[in-house]
């Protein structure tokens, strides 16, 4: 595991973090991709750490793993934004090093949407969190919107992907990016998600261009998939989506 800045486009320096794959690992030469992890909403407590059991999970599979802390989360410099415009500027700046400096066959995103829950404060009266009232995690938006940015992105990951009221009208141009894309795709969503539900994942994906896959995990929520229970699960489907691309 090592550690490094990357600086984005407008001088935030973004704090950068490495995995590399044992000796024992499995990817064969041809399937040299490095996948790029992106965390969720920053301003609800969204960090790199968040992807370190994933991260650690494809390295033991035998691909290099990046995850970096956007602007203003952990130790990266800079202010977050509410929609994420400008930190999509820092995903492609990340990528932009990892092709440069590592220089792998491809490069894979995966975008995490699983926020933390908001710590609130005690009152009275039972307090009920509702998508109008919560701004979903960012990662999966973020992360699509920059696959068509850099040329060595052949694929993308979406874990949790907000499809939902309130996500289309903060997100909507992030959809619309990655909708439009011709590389390939996977969602990755529980059948509880309290965000987006199955139907509007289905009803949206219907427009999007190319290879377009899903993979529904019954019965878990939107924050359930934040857990390290579910890491093994999505190192699995994230691998196995690599070993299906093009070569």
């Amino acid at each position: 595991m090592e550690w490094t800045t990357v600086e984005a486009g407008d001088g935030a320096k973004l704090s950068v973090r490495l995995f590399k794959p044992t000796q024992a690992g499995e990817a064969e030469e041809e399937e040299d991709v490095a996948v790029v992890l992106v965390h969720p909403y920053t301003i609800l407590g969204g960090v790199q750490g968040l992807l370190r059991g994933m991260a650690e999970g494809v390295a033991r599979r035998g691909y290099r793993a990046v995850t970096f802390d956007m602007r203003g989360a952990g130790r990266s410099t800079g202010r977050a934004s509410l929609t994420g415009s400008t930190e999509v500027g820092d995903v492609v700046a990340v990528c932009r090093w990892v092709a440069e400096n590592l220089k792998p066959r491809a490069i894979l995103l995966v975008g995490s949407s699983a926020g933390r829950l908001p710590i609130l404060p005690t009152t009275a009266a039972p307090v009920f969190i509702t998508e109008a009232a919560y701004v979903e995690g960012y990662g999966a938006p973020i992360a699509g919107s920059a696959v068509d940015k850099v040329n060595q992105v052949v694929g993308y990951v979406s874990i949790g992907y907000p499809f939902g009221l309130m996500a289309s009208i903060l997100f909507g141009r992030h959809h619309n990016a990655v909708l439009k894309s011709e590389k390939p795709k996977l969602f990755i969503m529980g059948t509880k998600d309290g965000f987006t539900s199955v139907k509007q994942l289905q009803n949206k994906l219907k427009s999007a261009a190319g290879r377009v896959d899903t993979h529904l995990i019954e019965g878990a929520g939107h924050f359930q998939m934040e857990g390290p229970s579910f890491d093994a699960q999505m190192v699995d489907l994230i691998v196995n989506f690599i070993k299906s691309l093009p070569k």
